[in-house]
């Protein structure tokens, strides 16, 4: 019956929520982990309340993990409850008087231009990979990809002609995002003397960066060619692919972007998230206040 219901909650994830397949992946994950709790004390899923939750949340808590990961638990399990209540398999969503835990945003590192630099300087332009990655490099810092997006970036949504590229973000959706001058260059080098001498194959022809064997690229390939050039940089600092990121939005946010033009590029859905970048850069804030508040210095 268990099965059942998860395999139902799949469904509802894919189809009604389109959710990716990470985001579906972990909150199957945080399901079982429900049933798992449940079979321990002996309780059919009908005999769930708000108090079985609450217990199940202690033990949550009580394995020390983060309280976005907590968040991320209950979220889940939200989600499981509404599928059962939208498909009457239940009556009552015991869920709704769950509280969440309270989370902590740690500020996310980002690197500074001039160490973007010494990454792209490490990297060996004379082999076909290298250019491969310079092109990598430069579009997920013009554009403040996530790593998701970058490898499934596609020759048919290029638009280096008016310097835009179409991006398959969260939940299939799309977004147009500039793309600066030398990404663009950097893109046209690569598919005119390295991606030709690659043997692509059919499945991914579409698929603008492809691995040496013609595929697409991993995101663990991805973590690892960032991994290998930071540590050739001679940075000590734990970067990975989301770092680029970070950082064109934190360089865009220092040099007074606005908020909602950064939040577009990003695709973020609450302009709550984009507002992180602000914390990094204290300046932004007076300089805003300076700006638009009618009486500050008065």
């Amino acid at each position: 019956m268990l099965e059942a219901y998860l395999k139902g909650f799949k469904v509802y994830l894919q189809l009604e929520r389109s959710m990716s397949v990470n985001t579906i992946d972990a909150y199957l994950h945080d399901v079982n982990f429900l049933f798992h709790f449940l079979q321990q004390k002996e309780l059919k899923l009908t005999a769930v309340d708000l108090q079985v939750l609450q217990s199940f949340l202690q033990s949550v808590n009580e394995m020390e993990l983060s309280s976005n990961t907590q968040a991320r638990v209950l979220s889940g399990i939200r989600s499981f409850f509404r599928y059962l209540m939208l498909e009457e398999l239940i009556k009552e969503d015991p869920t709704e008087l769950l509280e969440s835990p309270k989370l902590t945003r740690p500020l996310p590192v980002v690197l500074s231009i001039a160490e973007i630099d010494q990454v792209l300087a490490a990297i060996d332009h004379s082999t076909l990979e290298g250019q491969r990655n310079r092109a990598i490099l430069e579009v997920m810092y013009s554009c403040g990809l996530r790593v998701s997006e970058l490898i499934n970036l596609r020759l048919s949504g290029l638009f280096l002609d008016i310097d835009f590229i179409r991006v398959i973000g969260k939940g299939n959706k799309e977004r147009l995002v500039p793309v600066g001058g030398e990404a663009v260059r950097q893109i046209k080098l690569y598919l005119q003397y390295t991606r030709p001498h690659v043997p692509v194959k059919e499945k991914f022809a579409d698929i603008l960066f492809l691995n040496r064997r013609g595929a697409a690229l991993s995101r663990v390939m991805v973590f690892l060619i960032i991994k290998d050039l930071v540590s050739k940089a001679g940075i000590n600092k734990n970067i990975h692919p989301h770092t680029f990121r970070h950082s064109f939005a934190t360089h865009l946010v220092e040099a007074g972007a606005d908020l909602r033009a950064v939040q577009e590029m990003m695709g973020h859905k609450s302009i709550t998230t984009t507002e992180i970048y602000t914390h990094l850069d204290k300046s932004y804030l007076r300089t805003t206040l300076e700006k638009f508040h009618p009486r500050y210095g008065a």
